[in-house]
């Protein structure tokens, strides 16, 4: 007996902050950390904003960064981090919902497209963000933690970040018995220049709210240019 032919595999891989959210989800959760009084406010936001600006400009540190960015509530316990958590999602990250970044990630899973967001931000700011996008698989900059579960301050293993992006998505790929020969179609939405490595190597690159630099890659190119959160 014949057996029935594989369903083809199309990915719909998406970036999140400045692509699906309108905001950058980790230079965020700083400055709420300020407002909490967990974070020296001038000087947590003086070194935030310089490595917001180093991303920007695609010079960041990522150990460092993340070094930084976890000293604040790293040292707290799960329930004060839970309750600071939906505090969070509350306050800034539900308000940053957009119907058009809701609905495009809907329309591809109604497609039948397996769903990823690849983020460099950290698993415990996206987390939660990407539940409330309900999609499943988060390839984010993971948290190494110590043999009682706390997190160090140390990155686990490759980062989600520049061409780290490809990297982690071999490897989640790989754990679902897959590689990028089994891909028929490979979509990757993302607003920044940092992400150039992915971009190029899926079969359908996206600017979405790109930078003006990306914008530029993208017309030079002829890459699709997508600005979600402008009013129709």
């Amino acid at each position: 007996m014949l057996k029935p032919a594989a369903r083809p595999v199309r990915l719909a891989l998406f970036d999140l902050d400045g692509t699906l959210l309108p905001t950058d989800s980790d230079h965020a959760f700083g400055e709420f950390l300020v407002r909490i009084g967990w974070a020296d406010g001038a000087s947590h936001r003086r070194a935030n904003d310089r490595f917001y600006a180093d991303y920007l400009a695609g010079t960041l540190d990522m150990a460092a960064y993340v070094n930084f960015a976890t000293a604040p509530w790293r040292g707290r316990d799960a329930a004060e981090l839970a309750a600071v958590t939906e505090r969070f999602l509350d306050q800034v990250a539900r308000p940053a919902l957009h119907p058009a970044a809701l609905a495009l990630v809907e329309r591809h899973r109604q497609a039948g497209d397996r769903l990823a967001i690849v983020t460099a931000t950290n698993e415990f700011v996206t987390r939660p963000i990407a539940e409330l996008f309900g999609v499943g698989t988060l390839i984010a900059t993971e948290l190494e933690r110590d043999a009682c579960g706390r997190v160090t301050g140390a990155i686990r293993g490759v980062p989600a970040f520049q061409a780290g992006k490809i990297a982690r998505v071999e490897g989640w790929l790989a754990a679902c018995g897959l590689s990028w020969a089994d891909v028929e179609r490979s979509t990757f939405y993302s607003d920044s220049p940092n992400d150039l490595p992915l971009l190029e190597h899926v079969s359908h690159p996206v600017a979405t709210n790109p930078t003006p630099r990306l914008a530029e890659i993208a017309v030079a190119r002829g890459w699709p240019v997508l600005r979600l959160f402008e009013a129709s």
